[in-house]
C-alpha cells in the first residue's frame, strides 16, 4: 500500500492569516476616517450673521460688545482641522503596521513558522519512527493469538489485514532507510525527500493500526475472565515446554560445544524470566478480577500475555535451533566435497582462487574430527569462502548456504523481538534487507546481513545494559518490550496499536 502523505495546511499558514486580517483592518480604519470628514462637517456649527438691515430701522449706537466678536477669516475653524487630523491619523497607522511588518522580518525576532529540521534532527526523528513502527507491528502480532483463541476468523480479519498493511509500509520504510545508509541518494535534497518519505510511511503504518485498536479493544475487553483463562492455559502448556527447553539445552552443549550451549542456555534463562513476570501478572490479574476491579485486571493481563509472547519466541527457538543444527550436521560432509569440487573446477579452468579457501576447508575437516563442534558455524565458513566462485551457489553448496541464511535471520529476528526494549534502528534495518535478500534468493549475503543484525543488536543490548534477575521479572520484561516504563512498577503493557495508543493500558 502506497502511504498517503498529510498535504494539509502548513503550521505557518496561521500566521498568513494573521497578516490579512491586519490588512483588512488597517484599510477598514483608513477608509473609515475619510468617510467620517464629510459627516463630521455637516455637524459643525454655522457662524452666527448680522441680521438684514430694513429701511425704517433707527441707526445702531456704537456700544461695547456684549459678546465675542465673530472670527476672522484668516482664523482656521473645527472643518479646517478634520481633514489634517485624519490624514496624520491614518498615516500613523500605516507606519505602525509597516514598523511590525519590519519587525517579523527582522533577525532578531522569531518567526512563527517553524524552522526546518537539520539533516541530524531528520536522521533522528526517522531513526525514532523506524522503532517505534517496528515495535507497534511485533506487539499487535503477538497480541492477535489470544484474541483468536476467544473468535472466529472471520470476525479477526479486519485486524490482520492492518497488520499486513503496516508491515507492507514498515517494510518499504526499512528499505528506503537501508538505501539512505549505503549513501543513495547523494543529491542533499534526495536525501531529505528520503528521510520525510521513511518518517511518512512509519506514520501511516502507525495510523491503520492506531485505527483498529479500540475495535480490538471492545471485542477482547468486554469482560477479562475469558481472556484470562486463555492466558493462564496457554502459560501453563509454556511452563512444560520450557522444562524440556532446559535438558534440550544441556543435551545440545554436549553434542556440538559449549559455544551453541551457552546460546541455547541463554535462550532458556530468558523464557523461565519472561514466565516468572507471566506468573506475577497473572496472580495479580486474577485477584483484580475477583475484586470486579476489570480495568487494573486487564493491564496486568495485558502484561501477562506480552510475557508469554516472548516465553513462546525463546522456547521455540531453542526447538527450531536443536533442529537446524541437525541438518547443518548431515550436511556438512557433503558440503565439504561439493566445495572441493568447485575449487577443482575453478582451477582447471583458471578461475582465481581466494587464497584462503584451501585452508578454510582443513579447518573444518580438523574439526569434524577434534570433537563437539558447531556444524552451522562450519557451514557458514565453507559457503562464505567460495561465494564468488562459479558453482558455489548450485547442488549442496547452496542447500548449506540457504541452511545457515535461515538459521541466521531465525536467531537475528528472535533476538529483536524478545530486546525491542533496547534495540535501536540499524539492527532492525539490517534485518529487513536480510529477510527480503533471502527471499531473492542470495543466500550467502542474506546470512552475512542477518549476522550483522545480530551483532548491532547485541551491541545495543550491551550499550543499554542487561538487567540483574529481579524476583518479579520486571527488568526483563522492560529490556524485551513488554511494559513502556515511566513508571514504578515498569509502565504501561504494550497492545494492539500504532503510536497513538501504545500507552492507552497506563498502571494504577
Amino acid at each position: 500500500m502506497t502511504s498517503s502523505l498529510v498535504r494539509g495546511r502548513p503550521r505557518h499558514a496561521t500566521a498568513h492569516i494573521r497578516v490579512r486580517v491586519a490588512h483588512a483592518l488597517v484599510g477598514a480604519v483608513a477608509g473609515a476616517g475619510w468617510l467620517a470628514i464629510p459627516v463630521l462637517a455637516a455637524q459643525e456649527p454655522a457662524t452666527a450673521s448680522p441680521p438684514p438691515r430694513t429701511a425704517h430701522a433707527a441707526p445702531s449706537v456704537p456700544s461695547a460688545p456684549s459678546t465675542p466678536s465673530a472670527p476672522r477669516d484668516d482664523e482656521p475653524s473645527a472643518v479646517d482641522l478634520i481633514l489634517p487630523v485624519a490624514v496624520l491619523g491614518t498615516a500613523g497607522l500605516l507606519a505602525a503596521y509597516s514598523y511590525v511588518r519590519r519587525a517579523r522580518r527582522s533577525p532578531g525576532v522569531v518567526s512563527p513558522a517553524p524552522a526546518a529540521p537539520t539533516p541530524a534532527e531528520s536522521d533522528r526523528q526517522a531513526r525514532a519512527a523506524l522503532v517505534q513502527a517496528d515495535d507497534s507491528v511485533r506487539a499487535s502480532e503477538e497480541e492477535l493469538p489470544f484474541a483468536a483463541a476467544l473468535t472466529d476468523e472471520r470476525t479477526l480479519a479486519p485486524f490482520r489485514r492492518a497488520i499486513q498493511t503496516a508491515r507492507a509500509e514498515l517494510s518499504a520504510a526499512f528499505a528506503l532507510w537501508h538505501r539512505y545508509e549505503e549513501g543513495e541518494p547523494q543529491d542533499p535534497g534526495d536525501r531529505r525527500q528520503a528521510l520525510a518519505g521513511i518518517i511518512g510511511r512509519c506514520a501511516e503504518a502507525g495510523r491503520v493500526l492506531d485505527a483498529r485498536a479500540g475495535e480490538l479493544d471492545r471485542l477482547r475487553w468486554a469482560e477479562a475472565g475469558p481472556a484470562l483463562g486463555v492466558a493462564e492455559g496457554t502459560f501453563r502448556r509454556l511452563a512444560a515446554r520450557a522444562a524440556g527447553a532446559r535438558a534440550t539445552a544441556s543435551l545440545l552443549r554436549e553434542r556440538y560445544g559449549p559455544s551453541v550451549g551457552a546460546r541455547v542456555a541463554g535462550r532458556v534463562e530468558e523464557a523461565m524470566d519472561r514466565l516468572v513476570f507471566a506468573t506475577s501478572r497473572l496472580n495479580e490479574a486474577r485477584r483484580a478480577a475477583d475484586l470486579g476491579e476489570d480495568g487494573r485486571a486487564v493491564r496486568r493481563l495485558r502484561a501477562a500475555e506480552g510475557a508469554i509472547a516472548q516465553a513462546g519466541i525463546l522456547v521455540a527457538g531453542v526447538d527450531d535451533m536443536a533442529r537446524r543444527l541437525r541438518e547443518a550436521a548431515a550436511l556438512v560432509p557433503a558440503a565439504l566435497t561439493g566445495a572441493e569440487a568447485v575449487l577443482a573446477a575453478a582451477r582447471d579452468a583458471g578461475t582465481p582462487v581466494p587464497s584462503a579457501a584451501d585452508d578454510t576447508l582443513a579447518a573444518v575437516r580438523e574439526e569434524l574430527t577434534a570433537g563437539p563442534y558447531d556444524p552451522l558455524a562450519a557451514l557458514r565458513r565453507v559457503t562464505r569462502a567460495l561465494a564468488r566462485l562459479p558453482g558455489a551457489r548450485t547442488g549442496v553448496l547452496d542447500t548449506a548456504a540457504g541452511l545457515v541464511a535461515r538459521a541466521e535471520a531465525g536467531e537475528a529476528e528472535d533476538f529483536v523481538a524478545v530486546h525491542r526494549g533496547a534495540v535501536g534502528a540499524d539492527a532492525r534495518s539490517l534485518l529487513a534487507a536480510a529477510v527480503r535478500t533471502l527471499g531473492a534468493p542470495h543466500a550467502v549475503e542474506a546470512a552475512v546481513l542477518a549476522r550483522r543484525a545480530l551483532e548491532s543488536a547485541e551491541r545495543d543490548v550491551r550499550a543499554h545494559g542487561v538487567p540483574e534477575t529481579d524476583a518479579e521479572g520486571v527488568a526483563g520484561a522492560v529490556l524485551g518490550g513488554v511494559l513502556l516504563t515511566g513508571e514504578p512498577d515498569g509502565g504501561p503493557p504494550v497492545a494492539f496499536g500504532g503510536p497513538g495508543t501504545r500507552r492507552r493500558f497506563r498502571t494504577d
